[in-house]
């Protein structure tokens, strides 16, 4: 068994190296291969039917790219513990793939092809959605498939003003501008991603970087492709036709259509006008064989295609009625939903999106997981695209691919314009597309920013988009770009070209070439058309909304966001996180608290705002250090014999001592405070010795009428040296000398009498004023109480 494998090395610029290599895995599929970089390992798999199905009318092209965890020594989470439908992450790059490599099939090739791209090696630093066109296409070289040309694709990023191929991931974070660029090595063929409001020329610059780049890629497959002895593709059963059949429809329906065309119908009556002339024909033609019959769709679709194409380069008039440069009447109305946190409704001719905007905490922040990583996004962006859109009835099912390539479109623009990671709520947008005729993806974008200023969100700039289409012509080498195009534009065009951006330059683009290529010059004025459109529907924008909301609207989630020490991150969630949630359960609040650096944030989230403010003060209150001087609001926590425990601030407790509550004398703290009594407390000082806090309420009372103020007798004197006492001993002399002859103990209490007749010892008469004798006192004044903890 001979497993030796045949590869070609090239390096993508900065000397990092790529190894492409066939005929080790995968030997039974038509084509396969690996692509290496640094330890990620993809395996690219390709497998055609040899006859296409019975009445297959479509290309059937199928692309899956899928990650295995073990690809990064990881297990799903999942229950199942395995992989499981594939992630809207994966299925960005299946996309990526496909819109690259669907041209390239010829027309007449129907037969069902699935190409499979697989990562089997994870590394951290390599992206594998730069690589796995490159793997797709390499399969299809070294298989006998019959696509046209080879293809590969790379990503773009300018970091630090220099543009980088297939950059590292922990690059990629600098980065301002992000593109994958697909292309054949002599014409585009895909662009898809986002920048930081980078200008028209920078883009161009960027596809010329990355096309330089492919150039070297398709080489290294042509060269793997004749290592392995490829030298020719498979043939296939060409399908059925009928020219004469194709004449007598020509004949008949070209000036209908074209009369059809010129008249600036709406698109339900457009396509009702279509398939009458398409009843009329049927009706002239007769009974058909049966053969011939699925061609008869066909060939009138090809001619409504070439008649509407032809009209609009010869004469610059569309479907519409507009010119080439028009866009559509703009309608846009915000606030218009009374419970969301924001909304928008945007018309543009006959395509509407309703978008609304919800304002969550971080516990509703998304998780994006895929092999080498687990990432959670603040921004998240749903569109969805209902059958009644366009007037169809069709199964209610999950979102499919479009949906999730559209969304993902509107998310990557407007995510230019949000705040950093310091704004703390978490935001949901959600496009639901209630009319559909050309480009609800960047009616999305529009509807999208008007929401977000309405809620509040302190985006800057408005973002908007507009969807630019190409017809072009072979045979004399004529072509136009159109302005917001139309559903029927779209379908019977030769490109798709979504371009968003602020007025000061592009967020986001996305571009799918269905001919050849496309040449740099027809770019570059797609680029300058979608300009002019965009800031005409930006400036409508601005009309209807031309700032965000100052703050939220009232029924939405108050927050607000303390900067701490980390060293009081701990005292705020407190052991095993009592105190926090303590904070949310009595004030009905949600706190979360991340450590950054040297400092916690925390946010707190509230619906009232009366809990928002109580949380807060909470919050400040265990942070604050407390300041000699200043007077609290304490609670009373416990009382002992000797004063009570107050706590005056939030997690700070301090002694109220006895001597410290009242002026008057207190002989104990019965009926004199009680637990959860609420008394103002001033901060005294602290104990040098103990860090304990000296409480004083009498201080913040008015002295009674006649208190004197206890002398103080200041530092005692120094008493001098007092020479050499001696012993302890021979000072005081033998126990027994001192103590005298006194008798045995009971002796001298019996001498005394009974206890009985001694009296009640209590009562021991009127003893008068208690006087301090250790200083001249020649008045009555009374003494300070003295007793201390």
């Amino acid at each position: 068994m001979n497993l030796t494998p045949i590869s070609v090395k090239f390096d993508i610029g900065d000397g990092r190296m790529v190894t492409i290599e066939t005929g080790k895995l995968a030997r039974q599929a038509d084509g396969a291969v690996t692509v290496r970089l640094g330890n990620a390992v993809l395996l690219a798999t390709v497998v055609a039917a040899k006859e296409p199905k019975p009445g297959q009318s479509f290309f059937p092209l199928t692309v899956d790219y899928q990650e295995k965890f073990a690809a990064a020594g990881r297990i799903p989470g999942s229950f199942f513990k395995r992989e499981g439908r594939l992630s809207d992450y994966e299925v960005l790059i299946s996309r990526l793939i496909d819109r690259a490599l669907r041209p390239l099939f010829p027309d007449n090739y129907l037969c069902e092809v699935q190409v499979l791209v697989t990562l089997i090696s994870s590394d951290a630093e390599v992206m594998p959605d730069a690589l796995a066109c490159l793997a797709a296409s390499a399969a299809l070289a070294v298989s006998d498939v019959p696509i046209q040309e080879i293809i590969s694709e790379v990503r773009v990023a300018r970091i630090g003003g220099k543009y980088v191929i297939n950059p590292n991931r922990s690059d990629l974070a600098n980065a301002d501008m992000d593109f994958i660029v697909g292309a054949t090595e002599k014409n585009i063929m895909m662009v898809e991603g986002e920048s930081k409001e980078c200008q028209e020329e920078d883009l161009i610059t960027a596809i010329e970087t990355a096309h330089a780049a492919i150039r070297v890629q398709v080489k290294a497959q042509e060269e793997l492709r004749a290592l392995k002895g490829v030298t020719g593709k498979r043939d296939y059963a060409l399908p059925y036709q009928n020219e004469e059949l194709k004449a007598k429809v020509i004949a008949f329906a070209k000036d209908k259509i074209y009369q059809v065309a010129k008249s600036a119908l709406s698109k339900h009556d457009r396509s009702d006008a279509f398939a009458k002339i398409g009843e009329e024909l049927k009706e002239s033609l007769g009974e058909l064989p049966e053969e011939d019959q699925p061609l008869l769709k066909e060939y009138l679709h090809d001619l409504e295609k070439e008649v509407i194409r032809n009209m609009i380069l010869d004469e610059s008039v569309r479907l519409d009625g507009r010119d080439l440069v028009t866009v559509r009447p703009l309608a846009m109305e915000t606030d218009i939903l009374p419970s969301p946190h924001g909304s928008a409704l945007f018309t543009r001719g006959e395509t509407q999106s309703l978008t609304t905007v919800t304002l969550g905490t971080p516990e509703d922040e998304l998780l994006i997981e895929s092999a080498a990583t687990s990432n959670y996004s603040k921004f998240i962006l749903h569109y969805n695209f209902p059958p009644f859109s366009t007037g169809e009835v069709k199964m209610m099912r999950g979102p499919g691919r479009r949906e999730v390539g559209h969304g993902n479109l509107a998310m990557r623009s407007l995510k230019q314009m949000m705040p950093g990671s310091d704004y703390p709520y978490t935001v949901r947008v959600v496009s639901d597309i209630l009319e559909s005729n050309g480009s609800s993806s960047m009616a999305t974008v529009c509807a999208g920013s008007l929401a977000l200023m309405d809620a509040g969100v302190p985006i800057p700039k408005h973002v908007s988009g507009v969807a630019m289409g190409l017809i072009s012509r072979a045979s004399d080498g004529k072509w136009a770009v159109l302005t917001d195009i139309l559903g029927d534009e779209d379908h019977l065009g030769d490109m798709d070209f979504k371009v968003t951006g602020t007025r000061d330059g592009v967020c986001g683009i996305q571009m799918d070439i269905k001919v050849d290529g496309l040449s740099m010059d027809v770019m570059r004025a797609a680029l300058a058309q979608a300009k002019e459109g965009r800031l005409h529907i930006i400036n409508a924008m601005y009309e209807a909304v031309p700032a965000a909301r100052p703050e939220p609207k009232p029924h939405a989630p108050r927050m607000e966001k303390l900067i701490i020490d980390r060293e009081f991150i701990g005292a705020v969630i407190g052991p095993g996180g009592k105190i926090i949630q303590e904070i949310q359960r009595e004030t009905g609040t949600t706190i979360n608290i991340e450590e950054v650096g040297e400092t916690g944030e925390v946010s707190i989230f509230s619906a009232q705002k009366e809990g928002l403010e109580k949380a807060l003060a909470w919050v400040k209150g265990i942070i604050a250090v407390p300041e000699v001087g200043e007077v609290y609001e304490s609670v009373v926590k416990s009382i002992m014999p000797y004063g009570a425990f107050v706590e005056f601030m939030p997690g700070k407790q301090g002694l109220l001592h006895i001597s410290e509550v009242s002026w008057k004398r207190l002989e104990t703290m019965e009926g004199v405070l009680s637990e959860g009594e609420k008394v103002k407390v001033k901060l005294t000082g602290t104990d040098p010795k103990t860090g304990k806090f000296k409480l004083s309420r009498k201080v913040l009372m008015p002295k009674p009428d006649g208190y004197v103020e206890r002398e103080d007798r200041g530092e005692r004197p120094d008493r001098g040296d007092r020479g050499d006492r001696g012993p302890r001993d021979d000072r005081r002399g033998p126990r027994d000398d001192r103590r005298g002859d006194r008798g045995p103990r009971d002796d001298r209490r019996n001498d005394r009498g009974p206890r009985e007749d001694r009296g009640e010892r209590n009562d021991r008469g009127d003893r008068g004023e208690r006087r301090d004798f250790n200083k001249n006192n020649d008045d009555d004044k009374p003494m300070e109480p003295t007793f201390d903890e």
